[in-house]
């Protein structure tokens, strides 16, 4: 093997080219035909014994982390009255932690946790702020549940694409790849682009690209998207786990369903608060 990665290892090694008068005798066996029956009869290893990610890794890991954020979110939700910054506090806290997440090679459970608790607080105080803000009737009662629309909305979503992908109706080929990351990044300027005409132009509370039909057909595109990414994640999973990844990855994969989950909540909780304004 010429990769020094694995010269280095003894694990790759080969027996027969270790230093020395480089031959070896081989070993006798001390192992009767009882015991090896034994061996062979006995059941395999599972992926969990051997340390290896599982689907019931993912699944116990992105179920806490959900839990969690949620506890979370409803806690802020109950403050936001009385701190009605503290969601910004969240918002920046959970863009750093999202951040070096990202870029860590090896997961952090720890991080990842304080990540989540920090997306609990901004989605909490970002909810309260919609259903009490941004839509009309707030005061006499009648304003249009968007929160719960807005979970509902993702919950459907997010089992549609899971289903598609199990079903193998939707691929994660080069050409799907392809387009989503063109998407994601035009999806980015153009956010960044609204926000800065935001500051120059008037517009509805959600900056000049997103008024009227122009808004909404934006807002659809964008939960598009975000489902797309969630096809992408379950591919990234589905890979990881045939690969035979190490059992902590459960929890890379875990934050990163988490991630696309928040941006597909909040799409649908602009987009419907859109829809309640016209």
């Amino acid at each position: 093997m010429a990769n020094p990665v694995f010269n280095n290892s003894p694990v790759f090694q080969d027996p027969s080219a270790r230093k020395g008068n480089g031959t070896t005798a081989a070993p006798e066996s001390t192992i009767d035909a009882v015991t090896l029956e034994k061996m062979y009869g006995s059941p395999s290893a599972t992926a969990r014994q051997t340390g290896r990610l599982t689907y019931d890794d993912v699944i116990m890991k992105t179920g806490g982390l959900l839990a969690l954020l949620v506890v979370v979110a409803a806690g802020s939700w109950a403050v936001t009255p009385q701190l009605p910054w503290l969601y910004w506090v969240g918002a920046i806290a959970g863009l750093v932690l999202g951040m070096v997440n990202a870029f860590r090679r090896e997961p952090s459970p720890a991080l990842i946790i304080a990540y989540t608790v920090a997306e609990g607080v901004f989605v909490g105080g970002i909810s309260y702020l919609f259903q009490n803000w941004a839509v009309p009737g707030t005061v006499d009662g009648t304003a249009q549940p968007i929160v719960l629309q807005a979970v509902v909305a993702t919950i459907a979503t997010f089992a549609a694409a899971l289903f598609l992908f199990r079903s193998g109706k939707v691929r994660v080929t080069p050409k799907f790849t392809k387009w989503v990351l063109i998407s994601l990044v035009g999806y980015v300027v153009f956010s960044l682009l609204n926000l800065v005409l935001s500051f120059f132009m008037s517009s509805d509370g959600f900056g000049p690209l997103r008024n009227g039909v122009w808004g909404l057909l934006a807002g659809l595109f964008a939960v598009g998207l975000a489902a797309a990414c969630l096809i992408m994640d379950f591919d990234s999973i589905k890979r990881g786990v045939e690969k035979g990844a190490p059992a902590k990855f459960a929890w890379s994969a875990a934050f990163g369903l988490i991630v696309t989950l928040v941006w597909l909540y909040l799409e649908f909780l602009r987009l419907f608060a859109m829809l309640s304004r016209n």
